[in-house]
């Protein structure tokens, strides 16, 4: 059981990181920025919220499996594959959990109040600077909530991380995974005490992110 309780933190930390820089910057761009397309593409960064796990993976499958259109050009220069690696199980982990971070983010980059960003320009600071020293500390409050629940969802991830990552025991298989291949051999027991595992965490995580959003407002 401690294997792929470790291998799901392990995953869902690192896909956390990755969604959240990602989800982070693009938050912030997209609420401060309007431009032709911004609707469509703000749709198709929460995407992934609600796509079916399995149409997710296979669109993954198609980007970095071996005749991928990114997976090909890992396997040439560096001989490198996604598929069937743990590595594979953190780029599904940390897609499915990006509409989260993201969708915190922008809400709490919106609600910050434009005034104090504007008066640092007229103080010559730049975008970067605006950025790290009065946005984000503005907005870390929703940050924090929103990278709670992404954590918690890339735990829970199974559907695109089975497609690309498969389930290999010690490699491939984290918690959500096991429960399924617990399941599947009739092993109730180690089913039940996988699936109270990921409960609690997934509860803790929530309860977290409530109080973050409550403290925020």
């Amino acid at each position: 059981m401690l294997t792929p309780l470790w291998l799901t933190l392990k995953v869902a930390l690192l896909a956390t990181l990755l969604a959240g820089a990602a989800g982070i910057g693009l938050g912030w761009w997209m609420a401060r920025r309007r431009f032709p397309g911004h609707s469509t593409l703000d749709a198709l960064l929460l995407l992934p919220m609600v796509l079916p796990p399995t149409v997710l993976g296979y669109y993954l499958i198609v980007l970095v499996g071996r005749n991928g259109l990114i997976g090909r050009w890992l396997e040439q220069w560096f001989g490198f594959t996604l598929l069937f690696t743990w590595q594979g199980a953190v780029l599904a982990a940390a897609v499915v959990s990006l509409p989260l971070i993201y969708k915190a983010a922008r809400a709490a980059f919106e609600e910050t109040d434009s005034r104090f960003a504007q008066a640092a320009r007229t103080l010559g600071a730049g975008e970067w600077e605006v950025f790290w020293r009065i946005s984000l500390p503005l907005a870390l409050r929703g940050i924090g909530a929103g990278l709670a629940l992404s954590f918690a969802r890339a735990m829970g991830e199974f559907g695109a991380t089975l497609m690309i990552a498969g389930n290999l025991p010690g490699r491939t298989q984290t918690l959500s995974v096991a429960v399924y291949a617990a399941v599947q051999a009739g092993d109730d027991r180690l089913a039940l005490t996988l699936t109270l595992v990921i409960s609690v965490v997934c509860v803790v995580l929530l309860v977290l992110a409530s109080r973050l959003l409550q403290a925020k407002h």
